[in-house]
């Protein structure tokens, strides 16, 4: 079976396809039991190559929004696809005529090459919490009604109701899953509004100082890279049977505030390590920052075998076992 997975060269599909490649191949509910594909051949698609290097890995460079370039991707050996490719939120919104051509243009072009192979692939898409804001309950389920408040959040909802249309109509096995903030995120900050959340770890222990441009009281919904790369996998897996005729789901996550974070920063680095992180308000982070839901009820998730990282201190270890050189701040 081949697997395509576009976005695949950055953080998370690089850890997504060492984790398959680990594996030997996908396991695969159909309704009447489970199997388990070994892999033919993983394309990895992105602006620009990934960095792993494997026999069974192919690297493509491209543009997910051409929508010729994304057909000759899909042939009828690709019987999974996983979307990860987007322009993620801050850049979205100041980018308008970009964050569509890539998360709307780039996902119906995707969608559109499914549809054409003619063999209903299983298809993942990467939603994002940022489908909900303005005013809501002091708690979100999977029954709360997407409210975005910003352009990146319009964007992925536009793509779930794509992937929910092109599974009714028998196009694709689709499944869209809206992951929570991934902290610790590693590499070189990028235009993700949520940003912080990973920077105020991350810079810290690597002996940099951090910007905290929200209050310390701010809480976020989050989840560690590794604990989203075993959702990822885990919704790959399930049937549509397991899915029903919902195709969208919240991804558990654990709600921790700002101050949290830096509480398990100093438990495990020391406190020398926590004091490199500054608090600096900016207005325009704040504004959208407060119309994020910061706490769920994933109970439909958790029944489907979905589970979340313990604690914010866990996440904060797994970022340095994941990491080698993470800690490159503890010894200044």
């Amino acid at each position: 079976m081949n697997i395509l997975i576009t976005g695949g060269a950055g953080f998370l599909g690089q850890q997504l396809i060492a984790r398959i490649l680990s594996q030997g191949g996908l396991r695969l509910a159909d309704g009447h039991g489970t199997r388990t594909e070994s892999i033919g051949r993983i394309t990895c698609f992105d602006q620009g190559l990934g960095t792993l290097q494997d026999p069974r890995v192919r690297n493509v460079a491209g543009d997910i929004a051409d929508a010729a370039q994304v057909r000759a991707l899909v042939d009828r050996d690709t019987g999974v696809v996983i979307h990860l490719a987007a322009v993620v939120s801050g850049t979205a919104e100041a980018d308008f005529d970009l964050g569509l051509r890539v998360n709307v243009d780039g996902t119906r072009a995707l969608l559109e090459a499914c549809r054409a192979a003619g063999h209903v692939p299983r298809v993942l898409f990467s939603s994002s919490i940022a489908v909900f804001g303005g005013d809501l309950p002091a708690v979100v389920t999977d029954a709360t009604t997407p409210t975005p408040q910003g352009s990146y959040g319009i964007q992925k909802l536009i793509g779930e109701l794509l992937v929910q249309d092109y599974s009714r109509k028998g196009f694709i096995d689709g499944r869209a899953v809206r992951i929570p903030t991934v902290v610790v995120r590693p590499g070189r900050p990028n235009g993700a509004a949520s940003g912080f959340a990973s920077g105020i770890v991350r810079e810290p222990l690597s002996g940099l100082d951090a910007i905290l441009p929200v209050s310390p009281d701010t809480e976020m919904w989050l989840a560690s890279p590794r604990a989203v790369v075993t959702m990822l996998l885990r919704a790959l897996e399930l049937s549509a049977q397991d899915w029903g005729w919902q195709r969208s789901l919240n991804l558990p996550g654990l709600t921790a505030s700002m101050h949290e974070e830096i509480a398990a920063v100093k438990a495990v680095a020391g406190e020398s390590v926590a004091a490199r992180i500054r608090y600096q308000p900016d207005e325009q982070v704040i504004r959208l920052v407060r119309t994020w839901a910061a706490r769920f009820d994933t109970s439909r998730g958790r029944a489907m075998g979905f589970s979340a990282d313990a604690d914010f201190a866990s996440i904060v270890r797994s970022y340095i076992e994941d990491n080698p050189g993470a800690l490159a701040g503890m010894a200044r």
